[in-house]
């Protein structure tokens, strides 16, 4: 029998378990407003900020989103092609997939740092300016992306954010040194 969350794995989602959204939505399509992914996120993190406080909250969305990040990259992205070409394709199926406009600032070949900025960000493109960067399960999601592509981990910090007053979010995404735990 199928399980959806696997008691016994240490990671229980999995790609197969999204299941067929073809299949399962055929009059509804795969397609749904931004508004409804917002919902769904943002009244999670605040449930679970209420319980566990903010800091821990910030940390599961960073860990679910490269979680996400991971599978993502292992699925739908072409993982031989050399950088500059893995960084277009990226670029080709973020937008395909409604998830931002990927725009590379910066990618250090050798030491594989990189500033990353996503227009139209699904996370937050069109909130209110509160002074607060929000798109911690990007940031999760992105460091996801790139730990699968270059076998690096990384720790990805937003920088910018429509919620800063900017108007596309900026990640700096660097490897993590040997000892490091992350974005404190």
């Amino acid at each position: 029998m199928f399980q959806l969350f696997d008691p016994e794995d240490e990671n229980r989602f999995t790609w197969d378990s999204i299941g067929d959204v073809v299949d399962g939505r055929r009059n509804l399509g795969e397609d749904m407003p931004v508004y409804v992914y917002r919902l769904f996120q943002f009244t999670i993190k605040d449930v679970l900020a209420k319980r566990f406080g903010n800091q821990a909250t910030v940390e599961l969305f960073r860990q679910a989103g490269e979680l996400a990040g991971r599978e993502f990259a292992s699925h739908l992205l072409n993982l031989e092609l050399p950088l500059e070409q893995f960084i277009s394709h990226l670029r080709t199926v973020l937008e395909e997939s409604k998830i931002g406009i990927l725009r590379v600032e910066k990618f250090d070949a050798e030491t594989g740092d990189a500033v990353l900025t996503v227009g139209e960000d699904l996370d937050c493109s069109g909130l209110p300016v509160t002074g607060e960067t929000v798109c911690n399960y990007d940031e999760g999601f992105l460091a996801g992306i790139l730990k699968v592509y270059t076998k690096k981990d990384y720790v990805v910090t937003e920088v910018d954010c429509w919620a800063t007053g900017s108007r596309v979010c900026r990640f700096e995404a660097n490897v993590k040194k040997t000892g490091e735990s992350g974005n404190e």
